[in-house]
């Protein structure tokens, strides 16, 4: 049944429908001026709790102001980035794959990819020189000039795979940090879980807790809760973790996770089998070292302990047959 306006409620239906749109167009228009930034307020939440751990557990860093910042790291160095700009050191390299190193060593933001990169190419030109100099003034060698050139050859190969090995030692390091204390972050995550709470909240409880044992794992586990906050998608916020640590009980953690959500099952009994195997990993891991441990000091007993203890039982009979001759 079709009701039939007059003229005057159609004037009136016109006016407000106009007005209705005039609205729309200026909300949109003024929405981001009006609508706070979410998604900076939760990154600001975790790089103050990030800092507050930090400085609860090294307060000799943060009395010293070589406080480090997990998600605003400081603007680039100008000499650096000039160098990187101007050489495009970000394409003749692969940028994705530094990140990704520089993100697992603990190391996020423009600031330390641009160091990065100017300092393999400074130490490339400045080890050459190095030891060429040592060569000419402390050995004082005349040396041909082929064999110059492969020490210069081999100086800035050893140059510019100095800040690569050192990162990686930096990543080895925080990798052993996090799989030393992954099992108990895990049993503290079961723990808030089964209490009632959710996710996100349990995540941020354990980054609490765990600051003072692990900071590195406080971290990531801050960050993984302010994505798990601001991504539409969680399950790229699990996969961010698993891929920034490098470790695969994280990755397996990840897993369980992301399939929990997806299915419906048990948190709790994931968390609780996922904790058990976590641990039983550090155990054999732990026994792995210990059985190492024989062969290791095979050689160092051989070279080192024994001839010395040779010379202690023969020196007498020795002296004493010398001195009967």
């Amino acid at each position: 049944m079709l009701v039939e306006l007059t003229p005057l409620q159609m004037q009136y239906a016109i006016a407000a429908l106009s007005g209705l749109a005039a609205m729309s167009v200026i909300l949109a228009l003024a929405w981001p001026w009006v609508a706070r930034d979410r998604l900076a307020e939760r990154m600001r939440l975790v790089e103050r709790d990030s800092r507050r751990l930090r400085r609860r557990d090294r307060p000799h860093e943060a009395s010293n102001g070589r406080e480090r910042s997990i998600l605003f790291a400081r603007e680039p160095n100008r000499i650096f980035a000039g160098i990187v700009e101007s050489l495009s050191l970000a394409r003749l390299t692969d940028e994705s794959g530094a990140s990704q190193s520089l993100r697992m060593a603990g190391f996020r933001g423009r600031a330390p990819l641009v160091t990065f990169l100017a300092s393999r190419l400074i130490a490339a030109v400045a080890m050459p020189g190095i030891a060429i100099a040592y060569v000419l003034l402390v050995l004082r060698q005349d040396l041909p000039l082929p064999v110059l050139a492969v020490i210069v050859a081999a100086g800035a190969f050893l140059g510019f795979a100095m800040p690569k090995l050192y990162l990686r030692n930096l990543i080895t390091k925080r990798q052993d940090n996090l799989r030393r204390n992954w099992p108990d972050a895990l049993d503290l995550l079961l723990i808030c879980v089964e209490s009632g709470m959710s996710s996100e909240a349990a995540f941020r409880k354990v980054a609490e807790e765990i600051g003072t044992q692990s900071p590195d794992l406080a971290e990531e586990m801050s960050l993984t809760t302010a994505e798990l906050a601001y991504l539409s998608d969680r399950r790229q916020a699990y996969e961010n973790l698993g891929t920034r640590t490098g470790l695969d009980s994280i990755k397996a953690t990840v897993i369980g996770l992301i399939q929990s959500e997806k299915y419906g099952t048990s948190l709790g009994k994931t968390l609780r089998v996922l904790a058990q195997e976590s641990r039983d990993f550090r155990m054999a891991a732990a026994e792995k070292k210990a059985a190492a441990l024989p062969p290791k000091l095979t050689v160092p007993m051989i070279l080192f302990f024994l001839p010395v203890l040779f010379a202690v039982i023969a020196t007498p009979a020795v002296i004493q047959a010398l001195q009967t001759i």
